[in-house]
C-alpha cells in the first residue's frame, strides 16, 4: 500500500484512477502546504469536501506530509470537530447543556430522532441527508433550548418547531432535485 500512496504523491508519476481519487486532497495540500502545522486546516477542508475523514485519505495525508498515520489519526480522533464516519448534508446539533436541558431539549431531540427513525448509535439517515448529534453547549443559552443545523442557530425550540424547520429543509431539497 505504501507503494501506491507514494505513486499518488503530487509531482510523481501517478495512475490516473488513483490521482483522480485524491485530486481534491492534493489541491488542499498544495494550497496549504506540507508542514505539520498545516495538518488541522488540511483535515478541516478535507472533511468539508467529503463530510467526514475516510481512513484511506488520512493515511494518504500522513504519507504526503511525512507523518506517521498514528499521528494523523490521533489528531482526527482528538478533536470533536472531526468525524471518521460519514455525516449527512445537514448536521443537526441539539444542545443539551444545562440551560437547554432544563428548558426542554430532550423532547426536541426525541422528536428529531423519531422523525428520522434513528435509534441507538445510529446518528445518520441512510440517504446521508441528516445527521443528528447531541452537544454539550452551543453557547446560546439565552435562546434555550437551541438547535444548530449546519451553521444556523435556532432558538426556543419545541418538537413542533423543529419539525417545521425540517419540513422547510426537505421542501427546499425537493426543489433542487
Amino acid at each position: 500500500m505504501k507503494q501506491e500512496l507514494a505513486m499518488a504523491m503530487p509531482g510523481e508519476k501517478q495512475s490516473s484512477t488513483y490521482q483522480r481519487k485524491f485530486e481534491k486532497v492534493n489541491e488542499v495540500i498544495n494550497r496549504l502546504g506540507r508542514s505539520r502545522s498545516a495538518l488541522i486546516p488540511i483535515l478541516q477542508e478535507v472533511q468539508e469536501e467529503y463530510r467526514y475523514l475516510p481512513e484511506e485519505i488520512l493515511t494518504y495525508i500522513a504519507t504526503v506530509l511525512d507523518l506517521s498515520p498514528a499521528s494523523v489519526f490521533g489528531v482526527a480522533t482528538f478533536y470533536a470537530q472531526f468525524s471518521l464516519e460519514p455525516k449527512g448534508k445537514y448536521v443537526i446539533k441539539i444542545c443539551d447543556g444545562t440551560a437547554c436541558h432544563v428548558r426542554g431539549s430532550d423532547p426536541v431531540r426525541e422528536a428529531v430522532l423519531k422523525r428520522f427513525n434513528l435509534a441507538g448509535k445510529k446518528k445518520t439517515t441512510d440517504d446521508l441527508r441528516f445527521t443528528v448529534e447531541t452537544v454539550s453547549c452551543l453557547g446560546a443559552c439565552g435562546l434555550a433550548p437551541v438547535v444548530m443545523i449546519n451553521d444556523k442557530i435556532y432558538g426556543q425550540m419545541t418538537p413542533e418547531a423543529i419539525n417545521l424547520i425540517i419540513d422547510e429543509i426537505m421542501k427546499e431539497e425537493a426543489k433542487d432535485e
